[in-house]
């Protein structure tokens, strides 16, 4: 999703980067950002709710909370969107292998708060022979 080999700290966290909307190859339209970050910010919520005592958590609740009042607006939003979005489509904008349109699975581990997130290109189309390169080219900064 960019130079992940310099991402320290914050930088780190994906809610962080959305949210904050850090430079990214992900390709989004005004509104699938909006959406996106409004899901983001509503587990957040769900996520400290279940776990007030993390520092951690409130740590970065609080940092994009300093970031001015769109937050606020967000974590108070009552959302008519589902929480979650198993299965979408993204489009990467890959520095040497062109735009990749993927699919993006975000599987859930049952009991746990743990998310693994999936992408694939369809068989035989330019996308899959783009990330088929993309993956080939696997340099530091050329990452997906």
């Amino acid at each position: 999703m960019g130079e992940t080999t310099t991402w320290r700290g914050l930088d780190r966290n994906a809610v962080w980067r959305n949210v904050a909307r850090l430079p990214s190859r992900v390709v989004h339209t005004e509104q699938e950002q909006a959406e996106h970050e409004a899901r983001l910010v509503a587990d957040l919520r769900l996520t400290a709710s279940r776990y007030p005592a993390d520092r951690a958590l409130r740590r970065l609740i609080a940092e994009l909370a300093s970031r001015g009042p769109r937050l606020a607006g967000l974590w108070e939003a009552e959302s008519p969107l589902p929480l979650t979005d198993p299965s979408r489509r993204k489009t990467i904008a890959h520095p040497a292998a062109g735009m990749i349109t993927l699919d993006c699975d975000t599987l859930f581990a049952a009991l746990d708060d743990l998310r693994i997130t999936v992408y694939t290109a369809e068989p035989g189309t330019e996308d899959a022979e783009r990330l088929a390169l993309a993956t080939v080219l696997g340099t530091p900064s050329l990452e997906l």
